[in-house]
């Protein structure tokens, strides 16, 4: 008799209707391929709301879990190709008729060279050379990438010309305001200030700041741009020079009896007393150095980062009222009354040369910003230029009715000259040439006798204090039109300014290596390499490095360990060492014996009774 079968043995328990009807939800973006049953559609999501509506799996369902090893062989990934970009077509289906990088012209390439290359590298190491060639490389590259972003730099220099061979120096200040825009016009103007006056003026590195003082004590810094007042003060006292240090947020003023630091507040922040009678300052901004010529005669370097005097140098030349920097290596240069100019380095206590420039006493000294030209001026009322690259020789003289009391280079080259209350500026071919001075280029004629000049940085302007106040001049062409950033940014904020002094800091140039020609710094020396070796040699009484190092096999079985290499090293040594050791007292004892014979013959066959007493 045949038994029904009881459910749940042998036969599968019957599936939910709502679970056979169930099909996997298509998407929005998904279209439906697969024909659904009789009116049957795809059932709606799970989720809360319609939960009632989701097949619930059964409790004793047996769910298999996914192996975490798969079954399929694993294929390795192939690397990704990299696509060049070039080869690729445009959307359009052009393709580029120039690939790769444009041609840099070799001209430009050499402007930002500092690699001689017609210098062949020495004998060396090949670990050595490998290095020097990946330097050379490397600056290569870099000179490239410097040429190319060169075409970044939008603004030109600007230039003065006259129409149907007009003299240029006959076209005054008025008709320069009225030809230039409104905003460079607002960079001409003039500061009445008779009752203080004369003034000495100076503008920050980022020219955008002007500081002046005058000689009955008034003292003030101004955003001249804006013509924001920063501060203005009285010292009662004689000011005789001043200068901003390395940002705008310090001064420095040469008063009658001391020096006196300020911030741009007009607190006074420091009184240096060790430094008296100050008539002349200048700031070493690469080296953080504030040189100060006194009128004892003494040169004084103070370093305004750690607050120590580096070095006091006495010229030996009386009073000390003629002073300038070269900006190229930082050597100061002195004018004396006997009409010698002395360069000057706080690494020796002797001038590095002398130059005899004039008949009488030096009035004024100027360098230009490349370090190449130096321009002076007398009581002889000549006015020379010099070349400083070696030959101190002066390259062209010029005979000035009064004399020039002041000069001034400009970053393009322009030269000023301040004679009296008339102010004549020269120009040249360009930045690396000497000014021409044949035929000036511009000429103005000031309320009162100039005191001090000085070109603004990366503006077309020159500043001038004399008796009656301060002028601002326009000068097409003095200053760089294209600034670095990174350097000297006149747009900068506080907190830019904080960050930059770090940096300057972290890089300050020490003052013992200011030297005549800085590119001496990366050479070797030559001659104190060979009299080291001379004098290793002697001290020995061997050469160590005429023969190669021996240089041990290495063994099995573990016996070629660092300390075993090491013991055979200086086995070997020692034994070299002692044989080398023998051969010389034996040469000396062989010399010393030729010498005896050679005294026995030169006395002669005659023995004497007092040869014994003769060693």
């Amino acid at each position: 008799m045949e038994t029904a079968p009881k459910p749940g043995r042998d036969v599968p328990p019957k599936k939910d209707k709502l679970q056979t009807k169930r099909k996997k939800p298509r998407r929005y973006w998904e279209e439906e391929t697969v024909p659904t049953t009789d009116g049957a559609s795809p059932g709606p999501p799970c989720n809360k709301r319609n939960r009632e509506l989701c097949p619930q799996r059964p409790k004793n369902a047996h769910i298999l879990k996914k192996s975490r090893i798969s079954k399929k062989p694993q294929v390795p990934k192939k690397p990704r190709e990299w696509k060049n970009p070039e080869s690729q077509r445009s959307l359009s289906g052009a393709q580029d008729p120039f690939p790769g990088p444009a041609p840099v012209p070799v001209e430009v390439v050499q402007k930002f060279c500092r690699i001689d290359k017609s210098r062949k590298l020495p004998r060396s190491k090949a670990k050595t050379r490998s290095r020097l060639e990946v330097a050379e490389a490397e600056e290569e590259e870099t000179s490239i990438k410097a040429a190319r972003s060169e075409l970044l730099l939008a603004e030109e220099p600007g230039f003065l010309e006259g129409e149907d061979g007009e003299d240029t120096a006959k076209i005054c200040q008025a008709d320069i305001v009225e030809a230039v825009d409104i905003a460079s016009a607002a960079k001409h103007f003039d500061l009445n200030l008779r009752q203080f006056g004369p003034y000495r003026l100076n503008y920050s590195r980022t020219g955008r700041h002007l500081a002046f003082g005058g000689r009955r004590g008034h003292v003030a810094a101004l955003d001249w741009v804006t013509k924001k007042l920063m501060c203005e003060i009285n010292v009662m006292e004689a000011v005789r020079d001043i200068r901003f240090l390395h940002s705008e947020a310090l001064l420095a003023v040469a008063q009658n009896r001391w020096l006196h630091i300020y911030d741009n507040q007009g607190i006074e922040l420091h009184c240096i007393r060790r430094c008296d009678r100050v008539t002349r300052l200048e700031f070493l901004p690469f080296h953080f150095l504030l040189a100060t010529a006194s009128e004892t005669g003494f040169l004084t370097y103070l370093d305004v980062s750690v607050g120590k005097i580096v070095a006091a140098l006495n010229a030996r030349a009386g009073r000390l009222d003629v002073m300038s920097q070269n900006p190229y290596n930082a050597v100061i240069h002195l004018g004396h009354s006997n009409g010698t100019v002395s360069l000057w380095s706080p690494a020796m206590k002797e001038p590095l040369a002398k130059i005899l420039c004039h008949r009488g006493g030096v009035r004024a000294v100027a360098v230009d910003s490349t370090g190449t030209y130096m321009a002076t001026s007398g009581l002889d009322h000549q006015l020379k230029i010099f070349d400083l690259r070696g030959t101190y020789q002066p390259l062209s003289t010029r005979t000035l009715p009064h004399g020039a009391g002041h000069l001034a280079f400009s970053q393009r080259g322009l030269l000023v000259a301040g004679m009296g209350d008339v102010v004549n500026i020269w120009a040249g071919q360009g930045k690396a040439s000497p000014p021409s001075l044949e035929q000036p280029y511009l000429t103005h004629r000031l309320s009162g006798p100039v005191h001090g000049l000085q070109f603004c940085p990366f503006e077309d302007v020159l500043g001038v204090g004399h008796s009656g106040g301060i002028t601002s001049m326009l000068v097409p062409g003095a200053g760089e039109p294209n600034f670095d950033g990174l350097e000297s940014n006149p747009y900068r904020s506080r907190k830019q300014r904080q960050e930059w002094e770090v940096k300057a800091l972290l890089e300050k140039v020490p003052a013992e290596l200011i030297c005549l020609d800085p590119r001496a710094l990366a050479e070797v020396d030559v001659i104190s390499l060979e009299q080291g070796k001379k004098e290793r040699i002697e001290r020995l009484g061997y050469d160590p490095e005429a023969k190669a190092p021996f240089q041990p096999k290495p063994k099995q079985k573990g016996r070629s360990s660092t300390a075993s290499l090491v013991k055979r090293k200086r086995k070997v040594m020692d034994e070299e060492h002692r044989d080398k050791v023998r051969q010389n007292l034996q040469q000396q004892q062989q010399q010393q014996q030729q010498q005896k014979e050679a005294k026995a013959k030169s006395t002669g066959a005659r023995p004497s009774a007092l040869d014994r007493f003769v060693c």
